[in-house]
C-alpha cells in the first residue's frame, strides 16, 4: 500500500465529434478550452480549464477502440510516480493492462488499464511537478467519483491495497445495496456500489462541481445532452443529476443544497 493515497487527477473525454464536445462542456459547466498543440503531429487534444487550472481534456476516440465498439465515455488517470511499477502491481493483482506504459511527449508516461472486474481506468506518471490539492466543492473541478461494479467489496479491496485508498462508511441503499464511500486524499473521494442491470459492465463517473443543480440540469438539455436521473438530495446535502451527452458519454453533475 503506498505511503499516501493515490487520488484521479486528470480526467479525459475520448468522444465521436470533438467540437460538438467542446461546445457542450464549456455550456455547461462553465469550462475554458484550450487547445494542446506543444507536440507537432500529436492528434488534436483540447484541455478544459477551471478559473483555477486545467481540470481535464477531450479527444477524438482512437480508431481501434472505436472498431472495438466502445462508446464515447470519461475516463480518468490515476497518479503514480512510477507508472510501470503501479502497472506491474495491478497486473500482480488481478487487473488488466489494456495498453503498455508508453510515454506523452512533454507530458508524462502512461498506461491504460482495468481492475479485476473490469472498470477501466489510467495511470499518469506527468513530468511536471505535483499541484497542491483544490477544495472537493471547487466549482469546476470533480466533485466525486463513483465506481459501479461488480464486486463493491472486492473492488475496494483492489483500490485500497493499491492506492492506499480508506473507507468513509456504508450506506444500506435498500433494494440497490450498499454504497462504500471512500477517502482518496484529503480533498478526493466517491462511493462504489454494485451496479444495476441497466449497466452493462463495471465502469467509473465523475461528478463535476457546479453551482446550482437545476440551472446546470437545464444547461444539459438546452444544449442537446439527456438528464437520466434528477436532480436529487444526496446525504452530504448536496444536489445530484446524472446525465448523457449528445454523444452518449455519461457523467454526473454536484452542486451545493438548494
Amino acid at each position: 500500500m503506498p505511503n499516501s493515497p493515490q487520488p484521479f487527477f486528470w480526467y479525459e473525454l475520448m468522444t465521436t465529434d470533438l467540437d460538438a464536445a467542446e461546445a457542450f462542456y464549456t455550456a455547461v459547466v462553465g469550462w475554458r478550452a484550450e487547445p494542446f498543440d506543444k507536440v507537432p503531429g500529436m492528434p488534436r487534444y483540447i484541455v478544459m480549464n477551471s478559473a483555477m487550472r486545467g481540470v481535464g481534456g477531450l479527444m477524438t476516440m482512437p480508431e481501434d477502440a472505436a472498431k472495438m465498439g466502445m462508446p464515447p465515455a470519461w475516463l480518468g488517470y490515476i497518479y503514480t510516480k512510477d507508472v510501470d511499477a503501479s502497472t506491474k502491481a495491478l497486473q500482480e493483482a488481478g487487473g488488466t493492462v489494456h495498453r503498455a506504459p508508453d510515454d506523452i511527449p512533454e507530458v508524462g508516461r502512461f498506461a491504460v488499464v482495468a481492475d479485476p472486474q473490469g472498470a477501466t481506468f489510467m495511470f499518469l506518471q506527468p513530468n511536471q511537478p505535483e499541484q497542491p490539492p483544490v477544495a472537493a466543492t471547487t466549482p469546476g473541478h470533480i466533485g466525486w467519483h463513483e465506481l459501479y461494479t461488480s464486486d463493491w467489496k472486492a473492488a475496494f479491496d483492489f483500490y485500497s491495497g493499491q492506492f492506499g485508498w480508506t473507507s468513509a462508511g456504508e450506506f444500506d441503499m435498500g433494494e440497490m445495496g450498499i454504497y462504500k464511500t471512500f477517502g482518496a486524499g484529503p480533498e478526493s473521494g466517491g462511493g462504489m456500489m454494485n451496479k444495476p442491470p441497466q449497466i452493462p459492465v463495471p465502469v467509473w463517473q465523475f461528478y463535476f462541481n457546479v453551482d446550482a443543480i437545476d440551472a446546470a440540469a437545464k444547461r444539459v438539455t438546452d444544449n442537446g445532452g439527456k438528464v437520466l436521473m434528477g436532480p436529487m438530495e444526496v446525504p452530504s446535502a448536496q444536489w445530484v443529476v446524472q446525465c448523457q451527452d449528445p454523444q452518449g458519454a455519461h457523467f454526473a453533475l454536484l452542486a451545493p443544497g438548494r
